[in-house]
């Protein structure tokens, strides 16, 4: 390993590098004198392994790139770097062995989070969409949404967006599914030129964000028809740690679509980060890992005790808090600033509204965000509520949360929009007969298979532990007046149950929206982006 040059102690502000060393450099970082800079005109994969190799010596990281890399021509990155040619492979082949030397020199798994991919996952159901966004740290997903998509329309072979396969070629499956689509699109209509009535365009406001607004109106109507199967796309980033074991997770599901998924993500991802998904579904760890992760599946089926279910409705309990949680939260509060251990603290009469003043009195938005001592509260809660519901919340990933399979026993809800439009038979013919199918389809496929023909309408069971800091985060943001009304309500009904038990510690989520919802949710929303819409034409124009 060579001894860092003694250029590398040049002050800041000053480049370390010769005319033509930053001639070279240059169009790879944002600035070359400065202890600050990101990287740019780089691939993945070379800024990953440069960055494995930066926590291995002591030379600067635009050293490394240059010395190490530039002009190491075994390693063939200017081949990469230049315009596309045939040698890319080579080069990329090269980045990707040096990443297996780190691998396999340093045994340091954290190397695989030092680059990543960008992943499109397009027409797969709804059902296996919440397996793949079910991972809470180093992958970001994006998926379609149905406040904005409009799911009325067929394919050039007639056929509605909804998932099918082998395993599902039960006689009532497609019937059901066809039925609820029909009812999908018989009905959106109706209910967005209703919603256009009630709400006209108003003065001031364009054609553009009133249609937005209306539509979105109407499709969150009806939303609740659209079955689990619904196809749906999905762009997902993240590092090769999380996409290792996202490959692996997938292939321990019970849903034999996941079980393919998780073959096509290895085999894509292998053509651009070979090296980080290499082990996904090995024989020696993945592959093992999957199939104990299926196996404690079964096991816990079998031990699982039956009993009736409850269709009480939509309900949110708190299951479990602690007693403690306030003087916890003030002794973290203060920990980094005293010298006296922490479970003292706790039991050091401290005035708890100064210290909550403190670290909470001056948020005046709710992207300040709370600090890390909300952590030391934490909550159990027990939600029932639409599956539609439940995809908006899953989406918070710093708790824990699990749910129960998808069924048809819980029932379902009825949005106000179609009683007022005397639509509610048409609606609950296409809810019931789908649930009919599932009955057919529990008894003749199994419960797993039968979770594809349960409409986003039906309730689901799932609980969420979080702590306070979480909570601020997820009823202040969930609870917004532009929000759907089944989510606002569930997040609502969390933070009551919290502040009933911690006045106090709750008091300070000043933007959580306790009050009704805004009637054309998306209307302000869409106004507010047509204002920025205009000061961007305007400071470009």
């Amino acid at each position: 390993m060579a001894v860092a040059d003694e250029r590398e102690l040049t002050a800041p502000g000053v480049s370390e590098f010769a005319p033509d060393e930053a001639a070279q450099l240059a169009r790879y970082f944002t600035n070359l004198d400065r202890g600050v800079f990101a990287l740019r005109n780089l691939p993945e994969v070379v800024k990953g392994a440069l960055f494995s190799r930066y926590s291995r010596t002591e030379k600067s990281l635009r050293r490394v790139l240059l010395e190490e890399f530039l002009r190491e021509p075994e390693f063939g990155v200017e081949q990469l770097l230049a315009e596309p040619t045939a040698g890319d492979q080579v080069a990329t082949r090269k980045a990707e062995e040096f990443y297996e030397r780190v691998l396999v020199g340093y045994g340091d798994d954290s190397v695989a989070e030092l680059a990543g991919a960008h992943l499109a996952v397009e027409g797969v159901s709804t059902l296996a969409a919440k397996a793949l966004q079910d991972s809470r740290i180093g992958l970001s997903p994006l998926e379609k949404s149905t406040r904005y998509v409009r799911f009325d329309r067929r394919d050039d072979g007639g056929r509605f967006a909804y998932y099918r396969s082998p395993e599902l070629s039960h006689r009532v499956y497609e019937l059901a599914a066809d039925h609820l689509f029909e009812t999908f699109s018989d009905l959106l209509q109706v209910v967005l030129e209703s919603t256009r009535a009630g709400f006209p365009l108003e003065p001031g406001e364009t054609e553009r964000a009133w249609k937005s607004a209306t539509r979105a109106k109407a499709l969150d109507t009806l939303r609740g028809l659209l079955p689990a199967a619904t196809l749906t796309n999905l762009g997902l980033y993240g590092n090769g740690r999380a996409f290792e074991y996202l490959i692996t997770k997938m292939a321990g599901q019970d849903l034999p679509e996941c079980r393919r998924l998780a073959d096509d993500i290895h085999g894509e991802l292998s053509l651009v980060i070979p090296s980080f998904v290499r082990r996904a579904i090995d024989a020696k760890y993945g592959r093992p890992a999957a199939d104990r992760m299926q196996r404690q599946s079964e096991q816990l089926r079998l031990l699982a005790p039956e009993g009736a279910e409850d269709a009480g409705g939509t309900s949110v309990r708190l299951i479990e808090f602690d007693p403690d949680a306030e003087k916890k939260v003030v002794a973290a509060a203060l920990f980094p600033h005293s010298a006296i251990p922490l479970a003292e603290l706790q039991d050091t009469w401290v005035d708890p509204s100064s210290v909550l003043d403190a670290i909470l009195g001056e948020r005046t938005n709710r992207r300040h965000r709370a600090p890390r001592a909300l952590e030391h509260a934490t909550y159990t809660f027990e939600v029932v509520a639409n599956f539609a519901a439940y995809r908006d919340l899953q989406r918070h990933r710093m708790l824990t949360q699990d749910r129960q399979l998808l069924g048809c026993n819980l029932g379902y809800d009825v949005p106000p929009q179609l009683l007022e439009l005397g639509l509610e038979e048409r609606y609950r013919v296409a809810m019931d007969a789908a649930a009919a199918a599932w009955q057919l389809l529990s008894k003749d496929s199994g419960p797993i298979l039968a979770q594809y023909i349960v409409p986003l309408g039906y309730r689901v069971r799932w609980y969420f532990r979080a702590s306070l800091r979480e909570i601020y985060h997820l009823c202040e943001l969930r609870t917004t007046p532009q929000g759907h009304p089944d989510y606002r309500h569930v997040a609502q009904q969390m933070f009551r149950r919290v502040y009933e038990v911690h006045p106090r510690l709750a008091q300070y989520a000043r933007f959580v929206d306790l009050g009704p919802g805004d009637e054309l949710e998306r209307r302000t929303s869409e106004r507010k982006l047509d204002e920025k819409l205009r000061s961007l034409s305007s400071s470009t124009g």
